[in-house]
């Protein structure tokens, strides 16, 4: 009886261990799905602006990038191409990179500004965006519901139909 007993205790342990590495391997957002608060350095280079004033009632896409990553200056493109399919989608840009003058000059060559959607491109001063999502690659995208509840992560380039399709809760068959 204390044979059995020990044993049960020892796997019922071993469950309670299992349950708790797959829980240690999610990425803190899979653990979180609200958007999280966090710190964005404005264009200004003076004006914080934090992801908790972003309004619920419109869906949210977070677009992380790199002023200088060429996948990135394509993702940005693909986006900006499509805009009109995604207009009732508000979008937040931000990068990690120190300059704040390359920032301003990927904003004006890519026309960011004459965008509505477009809400706010800015620098993750904290480097959160990184830790929080677990990004390996940029550009990563965040997809957000109108109560800020997760939708999808992107990770790499995307098309705006992708995007538009999670947005909507189209399934689109993997391709073959």
């Amino acid at each position: 009886m204390v044979v059995l007993l020990s044993a049960v205790c020892v796997h019922a342990q071993d469950v309670k261990d299992t349950a708790k590495s797959a829980t240690d391997t999610l990425r803190p957002f899979q653990k979180s799905p609200k958007l999280p608060a966090f710190n964005i350095r404005m264009m200004d280079s003076v004006t914080i602006f934090n992801t908790y004033n972003i309004p619920k009632g419109k869906k949210t896409l977070i677009v992380f990038f790199s002023p200088d990553c060429k996948h990135c200056q394509r993702q940005v493109k693909e986006l900006t191409r499509g805009m009109d399919s995604i207009s009732d989608i508000q979008l937040y840009m931000i990068t990690p990179v120190h300059s704040m003058t390359e920032l301003r000059e990927f904003y004006a060559k890519y026309h960011l500004g004459d965008y509505e959607n477009i809400k706010l491109v800015g620098r993750d001063y904290e480097f959160f965006f990184g830790g929080f999502y677990g990004t390996r690659v940029v550009p990563d995208m965040v997809l957000y519901d109108e109560q800020k509840k997760l939708i999808k992560l992107f990770e790499g380039n995307n098309t705006v139909t992708d995007v538009y399709n999670a947005a909507h809760g189209i399934v689109t068959p993997p391709a073959k």
